[in-house]
C-alpha cells in the first residue's frame, strides 16, 4: 500500500490546534517561573525565613499554574485523541517520570511546614527542587524530539492507531539533551528574575546574583540550541525571525538585571520563551511532531483529530469557561502583586505557607 496524502484541516481544526499551542505556551511561561523558583530554593534560601519568603513568592500562584498543563493534556485527548493516544502509549516512561516529578514538588509544597523540625523541612524543600528539575529536564528533552520528529507507523493489523517506533535510548539524541538543559536553564533564569520581582532584602539581592550569572548561560546555551534548531529543522525565515526575537529578548532580560529592572528583566524572559514555544508548535504543524515511517494514512493534524461535532462542542465550552479561568488567575496574580521579604515572616509561625 502505497502512503497516502494528507488531507487539508478543517478550520475548526486549526483553531483547535492553536488552542492547544497556546495552553502549552501559557504552562510553560506561567509555569516556568514557579519551576525555576522551586530548584533555586535550597540554594538561596540559607534559613527558614528566607526559605518561606521563596516559597511564598509562588505558594498562591503554582498550583493555578499547573491548571494550564492539565487543561492542555485534556484538550489534546478531547480535540486530536490519536495524537494523545500515540504520546501516552509511546512515551511511557517520560511521561511516568514527570508526573512522579509534579508529585513530589506538589507534596513538598503541601507538607513542608506540617512539622518545625528543620530536617523535615529541608527534605521537603529539596524534593520541590528535584521534582522541578526532573520535570523541566523531560520536558525540554520531549519538545526536542517533536523538533525532531518522532518516528510513528500504523500498528499491526490496524488502520487507525499508530505506535511509536523508536526505542526508548532513541530520545536521547545530543539534540534532545542539549534541549533539556537549556529548557532547566532558561527555567532558571526566568524563576531568578520572578524573585527578583516578588522579593526585597536579602533574597532579592541574592536572586538578582543569580539571574545575571544564570543569565549568560541561557544566552549562550539557547543561541547554540536555537542556531541548531533552525539549521537542521528550521521552517523558514519565520523560524528565523522567532530565533531573533528570543535571541534579543534574553539578551535585554540579562542587561535590565544588571540594571535593577526587575520587571523589565522578567517581561523579557517571558518573551523569549514564549518566542521558543511558538516555533516549536509551528514546526510540529501539521505532523503533530511526528515523522511517518510506515504506509497508510498519516498521524497529522487531520488523522489525529476528532469529529467536527465534538470540536464544535468543545469550541462552545471554551468560549464560556477559558475566560473565566483567565480573569480568575488575574486576579489572583493582582492580590498577590506586592513583594516580601523576612520582616513579613513571624518568628513562630508553623503553618502551611
Amino acid at each position: 500500500m502505497l502512503t497516502l496524502l494528507a488531507a487539508e484541516p478543517t478550520t475548526l481544526q486549526v483553531v483547535w490546534y492553536c488552542l492547544i499551542a497556546v495552553l502549552w505556551i501559557g504552562y510553560l511561561v506561567l509555569e516556568g517561573y514557579d519551576y525555576g523558583v522551586a530548584m533555586l530554593l535550597p540554594f538561596l534560601g540559607k534559613n527558614e525565613k528566607e526559605r518561606r519568603v521563596i516559597v511564598n513568592t509562588i505558594g498562591p500562584l503554582w498550583d493555578g499554574n499547573e491548571v494550564w498543563l492539565l487543561t492542555a493534556g485534556g484538550a489534546m485527548f478531547a480535540a486530536f485523541p490519536g495524537w494523545y493516544a500515540t504520546l501516552f502509549s509511546g512515551l511511557y516512561i517520560p511521561l511516568f517520570l514527570i508526573l512522579v516529578g509534579l508529585i513530589i514538588r506538589g507534596v513538598s509544597f503541601e507538607y513542608r511546614a506540617k512539622h518545625p523540625d528543620a530536617r523535615w523541612r529541608n527534605a521537603f524543600d529539596w524534593m520541590a527542587c528535584i521534582g522541578s528539575f526532573v520535570v523541566s529536564l523531560v520536558f525540554g528533552v520531549g519538545f526536542a524530539n517533536f523538533i525532531i520528529g518522532m518516528p510513528v507507523a500504523l500498528a499491526e493489523g490496524s488502520n487507525h492507531l499508530h505506535v511509536f517506533t523508536g526505542g526508548f535510548w532513541s530520545l536521547f539524541s545530543p539534540f534532545a539533551l542539549l534541549g533539556g538543559v537549556v529548557l532547566v536553564v532558561l527555567f532558571l533564569f526566568h524563576g531568578a528574575n520572578f524573585l527578583t520581582l516578588k522579593s526585597s532584602g536579602v533574597v532579592h539581592d541574592r536572586a538578582k546574583a543569580v539571574s545575571v550569572k544564570i543569565g549568560l548561560a541561557a544566552i549562550v546555551g539557547g543561541a547554540i540550541y536555537l542556531v541548531w534548531a533552525n539549521i537542521a529543522y528550521g521552517f523558514g525565515i519565520v523560524g528565523w525571525l522567532l530565533t531573533a526575537v528570543a535571541a534579543v529578548a534574553l539578551i535585554v532580560s540579562w542587561f535590565a538585571m544588571s540594571k535593577s529592572r526587575d520587571g523589565w528583566a522578567f517581561a523579557a524572559t517571558t518573551v523569549a520563551i514564549l518566542a521558543v514555544a511558538v516555533w516549536i508548535f509551528a514546526r510540529m504543524w501539521p505532523n503533530l511532531g511526528f515523522v511517518n515511517s510506515g504506509s497508510g494514512i498519516p498521524l497529522d493534524r487531520v488523522s489525529a483529530a476528532s469529529t467536527d461535532l465534538t470540536l464544535t462542542i468543545m469550541t462552545g465550552a471554551a468560549v464560556v469557561f477559558v475566560p473565566i479561568v483567565l480573569a480568575y488567575q488575574a486576579w489572583s496574580v493582582w492580590v498577590f502583586r506586592k513583594r516580601i521579604s523576612t520582616k513579613n515572616i513571624p518568628d513562630d509561625v508553623v503553618a502551611a505557607a
